[in-house]
């Protein structure tokens, strides 16, 4: 086995811990910014295997075009994330996914 296949597997092995770190956060909690918290090692996670698979392909362009597209996304969606818990606690002192599912009307 050369380094390059060592240094891909360990790198997919920590990508694939992470995003099902990030997925088990995700789905088992009920606070919002712990959700969020979840859905940013999802993308971590997807973020370090573009990378791993950019650096053993041979820098491809589509590649780097992938990450820079996926840092994008997880800036973006942190962001609104973590506007909507924002407003979510200012209008109604609501920290949890239950308590906002009421808040129609």
């Amino acid at each position: 086995m050369s380094t390059t296949e060592l240094v891909l597997r360990l790198a997919l092995t920590a990508a694939a811990a992470l995003i099902a770190t990030g997925l088990y956060g995700a789905l088992s909690q009920q606070s919002v910014v712990m959700i969020m918290m979840g859905l940013e090692l999802v993308v971590n996670g997807l973020l370090l295997a573009a990378g791993a698979f950019w650096w053993a392909g041979g820098a491809p362009v589509v590649a780097s075009v992938l990450i820079v597209v996926l840092v994008t996304v997880m800036a973006v969606e942190m962001a609104m994330g973590f506007a909507v818990a924002l407003a979510l606690y200012r209008a109604r002192q609501v920290d949890l996914t239950d308590d906002a599912a009421e808040l129609a009307g």
